[in-house]
């Protein structure tokens, strides 16, 4: 537990100090807003400052910090790493300045502001590769809210009911102005996801397990005891840390926690609602780092509930035999194989937290998902009407574009749930699709800040980070190439190659004196 106190207090320390070096590179001031000069009563609205942190928070946290931290665990204490530098010099720079350039760009979505300096052919990639990423996020968190939601109301038969409820809130938040329901109830759903959060640290302090520690991370024994009485590897927590390296698999696995490309679709959200640039810091710069101290909280819970037995505290055996008979494991096959993360939410919550406050808390499970869902599709909406130019006061206008959306991602939701491992693997492939987002993120915000002669190393070292992990993670995993032999080669070259390219590419632009383009 002493790596999760000193994790926590570097995540505040992080907003505190690097934070405000952030801030000052980009000198936030008093000029009006897109919610000001450009309000249009659907979108672009002013609203309460804590409001839009509220807002920020909950779209961008979802179930990533949750689902992501609890798989993420499997990887040890090291997750404890990725999750605070992560966050504080890679995660909450890339939601900021992601903000800030939305800002500053008459509220541009994220497409927009790559095309306009990473060029026009890219913006139509990151057009069509955004909105598929968009359309994950809606499957994803219809379903997983779906299951919780089937377990506390209704039985094994209700998930399908559930999912056309979701679907019919999407459809009516999506199309709605942006202050009628989510700005209403968004506050209060994340109100409740910081409750659940702080009774689980609650019960974390009075618990106070004995856990795996950072100067403890070279000796692999001390998180891979997950046997049972009987001596069988039930959760399989070796052979899949065999199977998925922790480079760059964690770094995929635990994305929303750390940095995620999926919050630069909503900064933008919020940009067009702030009233002041000067909130900024603590409305996007802040609510990453509370999102990663979400993180840290379940990274914990997870690794005492896999690694030290605490399963056993909160699921009878009879449970454990239940789930395992649902998913159909076989000779060979392991728990973890077809862990279902929402199935670990409502254990915990409903154990630690009591029928009242496990309520709650998982509620707040259920609302993260749920609001990001929605956000996403109305992201989504936003950024194909701002492709087309097609205003979107008019209710017929935004149907036009949202319908096709909701039906591409119904037939996402299909496949994921006729398939037994159908949520570990769309999870899979939303992490590295939404982490290449977020590497094209990172070179748009550095090339912006080199031709404007700010301090762009912030971004450049976090983009090429993440431009060896998602290389990476394509050559290594198992659900993709799967030559891991090769990985460390490719890494290498793809790394000293975009550092060429960016050196070469400065070493022009300085020369042809076009250094201001794009300054706001």
């Amino acid at each position: 537990m002493i790596s999760f106190f000193i994790s926590l207090v570097a995540l505040v320390v992080g907003y505190l100090v690097y934070g405000a070096i952030v801030e000052r590179i980009m000198r936030p001031d008093d000029r009006e807003t897109p919610a000001i000069r450009m309000a249009d009563g659907v979108d672009y609205v002013a609203l309460p400052t804590w409001k839009v942190f509220m807002i920020q928070f909950l779209n961008i946290a979802g179930t990533g910090p949750i689902f992501g931290a609890i798989m993420g665990m499997w990887f040890g204490p090291a997750s404890y790493l990725w999750i605070v530098l992560g966050c504080i010099f890679a995660g909450a720079v890339h939601d900021f300045m992601s903000g800030m350039l939305s800002l500053r760009h008459d509220g541009a979505s994220l497409p927009t502001l790559i095309g306009k300096y990473l060029g026009k052919g890219t913006r139509n990639l990151m057009l069509v590769f955004t909105v598929f990423l968009l359309m994950m996020v809606g499957a994803v968190f219809v379903y997983s809210p779906a299951l919780i939601l089937q377990d506390m109301w209704g039985g094994s038969d209700s998930t399908i009911i559930w999912i056309v409820i979701i679907f019919v809130y999407y459809i009516i938040a999506t199309l709605l102005p942006i202050d009628k329901i989510i700005g209403r109830i968004y506050p209060l759903f994340a109100i409740a996801l910081l409750v659940m959060a702080a009774g689980l640290l609650v019960g974390l302090i009075i618990k106070m397990p004995h856990l795996p520690e950072l100067w403890n991370i070279g000796d692999m024994s001390q998180w891979t005891q997950t046997h049972t009485d009987n001596g069988k590897d039930i959760l399989g927590i070796t052979g899949y840390l065999q199977k998925n390296p922790l480079f760059p698999c964690m770094f995929i696995t635990i994305a929303c926690g750390a940095i995620s490309g999926f919050h630069a679709t909503q900064s933008p959200l919020m940009a067009r609602c702030l009233k002041s640039e000067r909130l900024a810091r603590p409305v996007f710069y802040g609510a990453m780092i509370t999102e990663g101290i979400v993180a840290l909280i379940w990274a914990t819970v997870s690794s005492y509930f896999f690694y030290y037995g605490g399963w056993k505290e909160v699921v009878s055996p009879e449970e454990v035999a239940e789930f395992m008979a649902q998913v159909h494991l076989a000779d060979g096959q392991t728990l973890i194989q077809y862990f279902n993360p929402p199935q670990l939410v409502h254990w915990v919550c409903s154990s630690w937290l009591g029928f009242v406050g496990g309520t709650l808390a998982v509620l707040g499970v259920v609302a993260a998902p749920i609001t990001s869902g929605d956000t996403a599709f109305r992201s989504a909406r936003l950024i194909i009407a701002e492709a087309l130019h097609f205003e979107q006061k008019n209710m017929m206008r935004r149907l036009t574009i949202s319908i096709p959306l909701f039906v591409a991602s119904l037939l996402l939701l299909i496949w994921q749930m006729k398939n037994p491992n159908g949520f570990n693997v769309l999870w899979q492939y939303f992490g590295w699709s939404n982490q290449t987002l977020s590497v094209f993120t990172l070179w748009m915000i550095t090339v912006y800040l080199a031709r404007n002669h700010k301090a762009y190393i912030i971004t450049l070292l976090p983009a090429l980070l993440m431009t060896s992990v998602c290389t990476s993670f394509l050559v290594a995993s198992p659900s993709a190439i799967g030559d891991p032999d090769s990985a460390p080669l490719v890494v290498t070259t793809v790394t000293v190659v975009s550092m060429i390219w960016f050196t070469l590419w400065l070493k022009k632009v300085r020369k042809a004196g076009d250094s201001r383009l794009g300054e706001r």
